[in-house]
């Protein structure tokens, strides 16, 4: 698998649909959603971690790993942005974007355990 390949196969773990369906409010079991799951939000956060990736193929499998920590930083610092404005990023959110984070630094050739005390990349700069 080329590296763009790599790269590319880390959407599959993509929490956003899932997210999607928060917003919507289940009528049978009469629950509301949450309205901190708008399409809108749910699409700036997966537009985040495209770009990422986008920027990440862009760069090449051999770029050093400062440009793509600064990647990924960019990627965290705009989902703290995001969070501050619309509290997207519960507990669980948080779990499914660090694993995702990992797998995503991962497939770029950099080993997650090597930041924040091995918590991984995202909790470098994360505020959530």
């Amino acid at each position: 698998m080329t590296y763009s390949e790599k790269l590319n196969a880390t959407k599959a773990g993509y929490p956003f649909d899932s997210w999607r369906e928060y917003f919507h409010p289940n009528e049978e079991e009469d629950t509301e959603g949450m309205e901190q799951y708008t399409p809108e939000n749910c699409d700036q956060a997966q537009g985040i971690l495209d770009d990422l990736i986008a920027q990440l193929i862009e760069i090449g499998e051999d770029a050093s790993n400062q440009s793509k920590e600064e990647l990924f930083e960019n990627a965290v610092m705009a989902l703290n942005e995001l969070n501050d404005e619309t509290n997207i990023i519960e507990t669980g959110e948080r779990e499914q974007l660090c694993e995702l984070f990992d797998d995503i630094s991962e497939s770029a050739g950099l080993n997650p355990k090597d930041y924040a005390d091995g918590e991984g990349i995202a909790s470098e700069w994360r505020d959530w």
